[in-house]
């Protein structure tokens, strides 16, 4: 977003625009969800609390894989963590993200399936 149009948003639309950092929160959080296992994960924790193990074999990607995916939704404030002896569990971070995760894929689904928009 053009400096530009930060000044004279409010006078411009009557509106207030966000703050540079929360648009630089936003793009980030947008840009980890644009990766299909991340995705899947976060709809995953949208359950319930889960260790590495199990959302590897959910998500058939190697642990390994899954753990770097956690590290950097956790980077960006999207899941916490907390040992559970030797176990990594996650959860994701708030109905926030919760309901971000719900409602992205549950718009995913109308525009496969043809099913017309409602509010």
């Amino acid at each position: 977003m053009r400096e530009y149009a930060h000044d004279v948003g409010s006078e411009a639309t009557g509106l207030e625009l966000p703050t540079g950092a929360q648009v630089a929160a936003a793009t980030m959080a947008f840009a980890l969800l644009a990766d299909p296992t991340r995705l899947r994960l976060l709809w995953l924790l949208g359950s319930g609390d889960l260790d590495v193990g199990t959302l590897a074999r959910a998500t058939g990607a190697a642990p390994a894989a899954t753990s770097q995916h956690l590290a950097k939704l956790r980077l960006a404030g999207l899941v916490t963590v907390r040992r559970d002896g030797r176990r990594h569990v996650y959860a994701v971070r708030g109905g926030h993200v919760r309901r971000l995760i719900t409602e992205a894929l549950h718009q995913a689904d109308h525009t496969t399936s043809g099913q017309p928009d409602h509010d």
